[in-house]
């Protein structure tokens, strides 16, 4: 004779079945939010120092092959001068990158920086740094510094490495002693010697310099911001 489950064991069923499906459920969401976090762990936003290079990369690396330097050398002092762009100096009003001292078109700024004596003691100093309207000027302006006689050392033409080249400004460009360690740290790590190389890209797509923008642009762009400028 089947038995009859009373009022308050049907109660007590229905309450069990609720309790099960809310775990089950739980369950199911832990693990799709799981799973969501470590698709997204895969997915690292580019750092400070990822995004500066690719805002002057390609610049350097046409800097680089037109004038007898190693961009990864040029990248690698913008960012160990800078702190990847994040300086007081390298910001907006002065966009100066490399530390370089003096003025640009009479224009300077006033900063305290760190000095090495040499022996690997540091001290600060008020010192006079030049301002430049962007990181273009900037960046054309260490060009200039780099190909004076005395900077003949970090030249591709004098050197047989980037590991030279650093050698050859240390002590020289900058009065840290430890200067090379730290740029062939940063080349390294960040595997600039890639923008050594030219680019293999031709024609519209080769990067150059667009003084209606102030800044580097394709070819393409250039021509039509040239169209745009002379319409009339």
């Amino acid at each position: 004779m089947k038995k009859r489950i009373s009022k308050k064991g049907k109660r007590l069923l229905s309450t069990l079945f609720a309790m099960a499906a809310t775990v089950a459920v739980g369950f199911v969401l832990a693990h799709q939010t799981n799973s969501a976090s470590a698709n997204n762990s895969d997915q690292q936003p580019m750092n400070q120092t990822d995004y500066f290079i690719s805002q002057i990369g390609e610049p350097a690396r046409q800097l680089g092959q037109d004038n007898d330097l190693y961009a990864s050398v040029m990248i690698a002092q913008a960012i160990l001068e800078s702190g990847s762009g994040q300086s007081g100096l390298s910001d907006d009003p002065h966009y100066n990158l490399f530390g370089i001292k003096g003025q640009y078109d009479g224009q300077s700024a006033t900063m305290q920086t760190w000095e090495d004596d040499g022996q690997g003691n540091a001290y600060t100093i008020n010192d006079s740094f030049r301002s430049y309207p962007s990181y273009v000027e900037s960046l054309q302006d260490y060009v200039t510094v780099l190909k004076q006689g005395h900077f003949a050392g970090a030249w591709k033409s004098n050197t047989s490495s980037y590991q030279d080249a650093t050698a050859a400004l240390t002590g020289v460009y900058a009065t840290d002693s430890s200067y090379n360690s730290k740029l062939n740290y940063i080349i390294e790590k960040y595997d600039l010697t890639r923008f050594d190389s030219p680019s293999f890209q031709s024609g519209a797509d080769y990067m150059v310099y667009n003084p209606y923008r102030q800044q580097y642009t394709t070819q393409d762009v250039l021509d039509i911001d040239t169209a745009w400028a002379n319409r009339f």
